[in-house]
């Protein structure tokens, strides 16, 4: 057969691009980054941007970006770290991502999903078990599929499941003489539920193993400081890699990974995806010092944040809806339906209510579960706010009198 002819089906998520690629697939959002940008062409009120505390059109960030474009170009350091792309203000940069998550060091990576993976792929050799929570990101599921060794799953934030793969895990190091990693994450980006990293270290009293966790949506949001769910726990010393991303709080792109100084050592010898790549862009390391410096020296950008998530996600529970778990940022609504009532509600919040946001169904959710993902951020306002519970009561009202079609998807213009 020719390897193409798979093509053809285009996948789960492919065999919708002639309905709705522009609109609920790779939709254009146009204009500044902010709580209001352009869609097709109609101004909408946006809850889909990882913008968390409001740095993407900061004044001082805006600049910082410039000042390095203008400084070095895109083009400088040429090479990998490791060959010819190493400079001063990388450690600079890494130096102080190591003291704001209180490490002993860190290193930067290009990019979160490849970081995340790379940092698994050097972790672990076939000896070794991986034990993960079944719902962590993409870029944790792709990391331990690569893993020669043995994985195992536990559900959800289940701790008598997690501590039940590690009995297993230890039944087979003591045999490999491997080690074990457990991988959580900090924050989960879908249900805005928290990893239970208190429980999940406590289990180093029974088990030995290392931890890794994910905390791309806790960096900068969670905690006194805004260092991260650990901190927010107050287990740093019990974690054992810290991994974050610079694309939500920092609202930019890169990653970075932290721990014991060995630990780190190691992997800026070992990840290939760092050793084979081209190093971060000057322009991209100065604004990222810009970010990380406004995102610790001023608390208020994140308490007007949780100011925000505060009346969000109390004037939605107040309201009546479901909001799950969530104990984060992140602000899932829960709606019964399947993807058709789903699309006739996003089609009308974004025709007729100018919202934007996002929409989940089967199978990221149970069938018959429709989650409506909002993410508030610093530069909402209590307007917003209550413009967008008011048509949340609204389009409630119509999915319970059936007013959203279960028989058909609805026509795009």
């Amino acid at each position: 057969m020719d390897i193409f002819e798979k093509f053809r089906n285009r996948g789960p998520l492919g065999q919708y691009m002639e309905y709705g690629h522009g609109y609920f697939m790779f939709p254009k959002l146009e204009g500044e980054i902010g709580n209001r940008m352009k869609f097709r062409g109609e101004e909408m009120l946006v809850w889909s941007l990882n913008n968390y505390i409001g740095l993407a059109n900061h004044p001082e960030v805006r600049e910082a970006d410039a000042r390095g474009a203008r400084e070095y170009g895109l083009a400088a350091p040429m090479g990998a770290r490791i060959m010819s792309g190493h400079t001063d203000m990388h450690e600079q940069l890494e130096k102080e991502l190591a003291a704001f998550v209180k490490r002993d060091a860190a290193y930067l990576l290009n990019f979160g999903y490849q970081g995340m993976f790379s940092i698994i792929q050097s972790v672990c050799g076939r000896n070794d078990v991986i034990v993960y929570d079944s719902e962590a990101h993409a870029c944790i599921v792709d990391g331990a599929q690569l893993h020669f060794g043995k994985r195992f799953v536990y559900p959800h934030n289940d701790i008598n499941s997690c501590a039940k793969q590690l009995e297993r895990a230890t039944r087979i190091v003591s045999e490999t003489g491997g080690g074990i990693l457990v991988i959580t994450e900090g924050v989960y980006g879908m249900s805005g539920d928290l990893g239970k990293l208190k429980e999940i270290v406590a289990l180093k009293k029974d088990y030995d193993f290392r931890l890794l966790i994910d905390d791309a949506h806790g960096f900068g949001t969670m905690g006194p400081t805004g260092a991260g769910t650990d901190e927010h726990f107050h287990v740093q010393k019990g974690v054992d890699i810290y991994f974050a991303t610079f694309a939500k709080a920092m609202a930019g792109i890169g990653a970075f990974v932290a721990g014991d100084e060995y630990v780190i050592k190691f992997l800026q010898y070992n990840m290939r995806s760092q050793i084979f790549a081209k190093s971060l862009p000057m322009p991209i390391v100065l604004g990222s010092l810009k970010r990380l410096e406004l995102l610790r020296d001023r608390p208020e950008l994140r308490n007007n944040l949780w100011k925000i998530v505060g009346q969000l996600q109390g004037g939605l529970k107040e309201a009546g809806f479901n909001l799950g778990n969530t104990n984060s940022c992140v602000t899932p609504v829960f709606l019964q339906g399947g993807p058709e009532e789903a699309t006739c509600i996003i089609k009308d919040l974004r025709d007729n209510y100018k919202i934007f946001c996002s929409m989940v169904t089967y199978p990221v959710v149970p069938k018959g579960v429709i989650m409506l993902r909002l993410i508030p951020t610093a530069v909402h306002t209590v307007e917003d706010v209550e413009y967008t519970i008011n048509a949340f009561r609204d389009i409630a009202r119509r999915l319970q009198k059936n007013e959203y079609s279960k028989t058909k998807f609805p026509k795009l213009d």
